[in-house]
């Protein structure tokens, strides 16, 4: 899809330095930018690059002024940065704006369907499940029985929705995400084997939550997995059953919580994070990449190691772990000048 110098400059109330007929198919970085591509310039350190780039459009703050010749068309903002982030989001909205409902694809009678919805190919929708206004379901997804989704979610391709489970409005569920699947519940027997513990809760998943690729959210033994507004869930993470995460609390790749724990409001949790069951983590708590969290931690503690310290403690921990063998020399000489003068 084109867009005109006079197009972008109306949706970012923005100022037009040169052509305004001229357009662009596609974005591109400055110093890579390339006849039809769309680029800014936000960063001082790439100023050199717009006398050379090639783009056809450059998004630049209203306070530049080129010092030499340039061949790109200018549009001035307030914030090159900001607006830039705005017309990303209009792009992904115009690309993603597919209607209608796609064959083969299996919906079930008695699902109540709401206004300008997509349902991609090869997709599935149970029973009894409620899809709100302007929903986005893409291909291969499945939707169990008796679901809800709220308006303006996106479903994206091979996302798998299980039973009783409810989405909030405004959620993005991205491909590979699994939602109420079993909690990892099982009871030893006299035998040494392991019977399941049968799983009857669901996920309940609030408004403009984004859960990434191929994370698992468990469904709840009783009652609810919760995950609250805001919440920013990055790519395969795993939250077990009946665990609850605060609103506004940001998770990176690969973290593991165990069943039952609950996170509070406004955390920032690193990449890899394990953090055990049946725990309580306070508000604004930050824990640090690969950190052990095995026990329950205050409001606005920064924690970091397995297992995890306070973040300023391990940082004075390393440093004598890391002149630990030097340290060590020292009190073998010390004890040898001793036990030589005895």
């Amino acid at each position: 899809m084109n867009f005109t110098a006079q197009q972008i400059a109306g949706i970012l109330e923005g100022d037009i330095v040169g052509d305004p007929e001229v357009e662009v198919s596609k974005l591109s970085k400055i110093e890579e930018g390339t006849e039809g591509s769309l680029t800014f310039l936000a960063n001082p350190k790439y100023k050199s690059f717009i006398y050379s780039t090639k783009a056809s459009i450059t998004i630049v703050n209203k306070s530049f002024e080129p010092e030499n010749e340039i061949s790109t068309t200018l549009i001035k903002v307030e914030d090159a940065y900001k607006s830039f982030s705005k017309l990303l989001e209009y792009y992904n909205q115009v690309k993603l704006n597919k209607h209608g409902i796609e064959q083969p694809s299996y919906i079930s009678e008695s699902a109540n369907l709401g206004d300008d919805i997509y349902v991609g190919a090869f997709s599935y929708i149970g029973d009894n499940v409620v899809i709100g206004k302007n929903v986005k379901i893409f291909p291969s997804s499945y939707i169990g029985d008796n679901v809800v989704i709220g308006d303006n979610t996106i479903v994206f391709s091979g996302a798998k929705i299980y039973s009783e489970c409810h989405i909030g409005n405004h959620c993005v569920i991205n491909s590979g995400a699994i939602i109420g699947a079993d909690g990892f519940g099982f009871a030893p027997n006299e035998k040494g084997e392991y019977t399941k513990v049968p799983q009857t809760g669901n996920v309940i998943i609030e408004d403009f939550v984004d859960v990434g690729a191929a994370t698992t959210i468990d469904r709840a033994t009783l009652g609810s997995t919760v995950i609250r507004r805001g919440v920013k869930l990055d790519n395969q993470i795993q939250i077990a059953h009946n665990v609850e995460i605060g609103k506004n609390t940001v998770i990176a790749a690969q973290t593991g919580i165990a069943g039952s724990t609950k996170i509070g409001e406004n955390c920032q949790i690193g990449g890899q994070v394990g953090i055990v069951g049946h725990i309580t983590i306070g508000n604004n708590v930050k824990i640090q990449a690969q950190s052990g969290i095995g026990r329950n931690v205050k409001d606005n503690e920064v924690l970091q190691g397995s297992p995890a310290l306070n973040y300023g403690d391990f940082n004075k921990s390393y440093v004598y772990f890391k002149n630990l063998p030097k340290i060590v020399k020292g009190i073998n000489d010390i004890e040898k000048k001793v036990n030589g003068n005895n």
